[in-house]
């Protein structure tokens, strides 16, 4: 039993009436690759067949928070460094095949696994949650992702009593991805969590945004979602869960260790070196609003860091 209201959470007069908010998934075109087509100009891209007959999920009303983001803005605003350096990466991105897909479980596990993205569908129970999204570059998003807890797969995994770490890998494939062939780059991407955090109730794998498919800009098929860290945890288009006794160096902490380090906890008091973390910038309305500690998530997450004042937690 708990009491009080978490911090993600609305009162029922301040959430959308589940009538209208169905009704604007429809207005969208949830599930309808041809509408989506007709919005943005582009075909619906290959994907993981079992999606489409699970969305959209859901909402899980204990997860809401702020006023959404437009979709036409969270999805043509995206970093995927794979596909090029500005945001308007999206028909670069389409180049990836999403289906078949496969993902490996392995590592310091009991049940090591090698299974298409499609069946690791059918072991979970998908579910809507609105989360605060917030770039370490000092923008944000307000984003529905579909997905279910991290914690699901975890359990799928059986980590061994010796492990402490969740590895993912994301995809490599040059082929596709020409920037991964740049060699000043630790390519393939690479980003880690403690198995504290990983098994955290906010810690979630999305496959679906704004009750479809997960679009490839925005990591398809299969991506996480950490909303109180910076942006770039939150790997994107992943193949492998590797659990590890040690800490790995993850892609950005390799890249500049001066600037990014392995916890990427938000906090609007620590600067980046290059810039204010103080505020951030709305995409959709371009509002200026105040950060907040662990992006507003300071209840549910600070406790994972007591014992830790010492480490490099918040950049």
């Amino acid at each position: 039993m708990r009491f009080g209201r978490r911090s993600w959470e609305l009162r029922e007069a301040e959430a959308t009436p589940e009538a209208l908010f169905l009704e604007r998934r429809k207005l969208l075109g949830f599930g309808a690759g041809a509408l989506a087509a007709g919005l943005f100009g582009r075909a619906a891209p290959a994907r993981a067949a079992e999606i489409d007959g699970l969305l959209p999920a859901k909402a899980n009303t204990a997860f809401v928070g702020d006023t959404l983001t437009a979709e036409n803005a969270a999805t043509g605003y995206n970093n995927f460094y794979e596909f090029g350096f500005s945001k308007g990466i999206q028909a670069a991105s389409k180049k990836l095949k999403t289906a078949p897909w496969t993902i490996t479980l392995d590592g310091l596990v009991d049940t090591p696994a090698t299974l298409d993205v499609d069946d690791l569908l059918k072991k979970v129970m998908l579910e809507e949650r609105v989360y605060r999204h917030r770039c370490v570059e000092a923008w944000s998003m307000v984003v529905p992702w579909t997905g279910f807890p991290l914690a699901d797969l975890v359990k799928l995994a059986g980590p061994k009593a010796e492990a402490k770490y969740v590895v993912m890998q994301s995809f490599m494939d040059p082929s596709v991805a020409p920037y991964q062939s740049a060699p000043q780059y630790p390519w393939p991407y690479v980003e880690a969590l403690t198995l504290a955090e990983a098994t955290n109730e906010l810690a979630f794998l999305a496959v679906g945004v704004y009750g479809k498919p997960m679009p490839t800009q925005n990591g398809a098929p299969i991506r996480l979602a950490v909303p109180w860290k910076y942006g770039f945890k939150s790997a994107k288009s992943i193949v492998r869960f590797t659990f590890t006794a040690k800490r790995p160096t993850t892609f950005w902490e390799a890249l500049g260790p001066d600037e990014y380090g392995f916890w990427a906890n938000v906090n609007p008091k620590v600067a980046h070196p290059r810039w204010s973390q103080a505020s951030e910038r709305r995409i959709g309305t371009e509002n200026m609003i105040p950060t907040r500690l662990y992006n507003g998530y300071e209840a549910e997450v600070a406790g994972l860091y007591k014992g830790l004042e010492k480490e490099r937690l918040f950049m």
